[in-house]
């Protein structure tokens, strides 16, 4: 990542793979390695999804694609958001798993546990 700190603003379907080796590559260069233990990555993606929860937390319900919020409001989402995707991402890599994989092994299983009933459609998950 040496160098690439500027990125477009809108980049489409960016891989969980370059995810990872960006950010391998920015702690590396950086000499944060040593720092990122499955441990210290969990508990930092603890305290980013306690971050986005804030954002949330007085509002009630909220809208679909957040009609109602300034512009201020969605940058933040997105800043949050991306911070807990970046520690999940980082915590599956230290952890030598494949997070798409995973991702998509669990969606069968809930397929599987959650068949579709045409008579009753539920969206819980697990």
């Amino acid at each position: 990542m040496e160098g690439s700190d500027e990125f477009p603003r809108k980049t489409k379907d960016v891989s969980l793979q370059e995810l990872r080796d960006r950010l391998a590559e920015f702690a590396r260069v950086r000499g944060w390695e040593q720092y990122h233990s499955p441990r210290n990555l969990l508990l930092a993606l603890v305290g980013e999804v306690g971050e986005l929860s804030e954002i949330f937390q007085w509002k009630g319900e909220v809208a679909r694609g957040l009609p109602n919020w300034t512009a201020a409001d969605k940058t933040h989402l997105e800043e949050e958001l991306s911070d807990v995707l970046l520690y999940l991402v980082q915590l599956a890599d230290v952890c030598g798993l494949d997070l798409g994989q995973a991702a998509l092994s669990k969606i069968i299983k809930n397929a599987q546990k959650y068949p579709i009933d045409n008579q009753t459609i539920s969206t819980t998950f697990n």
